[in-house]
């Protein structure tokens, strides 16, 4: 088996893709932050003290996309054209959902870039939470689809 990320004598690289074509390339993450009822309630409420739950997770997601090869080794600096961060709710089960949708043209995907979102996103909840709920379960963080590239298009079958 021969691995990507390291040369012959076993150092680790980055992958060369200087010799590949830039293709329009996006990746889609979720994962889920569940907590009390009431917790999910004042933060649709805006009561949280700290401010506006989901605008500042919503920023803090787009900043880790672009953040992503300084937190992940040897994911390659990307020029990103888009980031979207979505949040949906079930009041009755205390569950938030993040989606982190990541586009561009270029010549390596974005599954990490997406995926660093939505993990960012949902500690950045947590962060802004923790005062009135310290038992929230940051969980399911997945890829749910990707497309371009060699590897072509993957759809998380559920």
């Amino acid at each position: 088996m021969e691995f990507t990320h390291f040369d012959s004598k076993g150092a680790s690289r980055m992958v060369d893709v200087s010799m590949k074509a830039p293709t329009k390339r996006q990746a889609v993450a979720s994962g889920k932050v569940t907590m009390k009822k009431e917790t999910l309630q004042q933060i649709i409420d805006m009561s949280i003290k700290k401010g506006n739950v989901f605008e500042v997770a919503r920023i803090a997601a787009i900043m880790a996309v672009k953040q992503t090869p300084h937190l992940i080794p040897l994911c390659h600096p990307l020029a990103i054209s888009s980031v979207n961060v979505e949040f949906d709710y079930n009041l009755e089960k205390g569950e938030v959902y993040i989606e982190v949708v990541v586009a561009l043209d270029d010549k390596t995907g974005v599954e990490m870039e997406a995926l660093t979102g939505v993990s960012v996103a949902a500690l950045t909840i947590y962060d802004m939470c923790k005062a009135v709920d310290k038992d929230m379960i940051i969980s399911d963080i997945m890829l749910m689809k990707k497309s371009g590239g060699k590897s072509g298009e993957y759809i998380r079958q559920k």
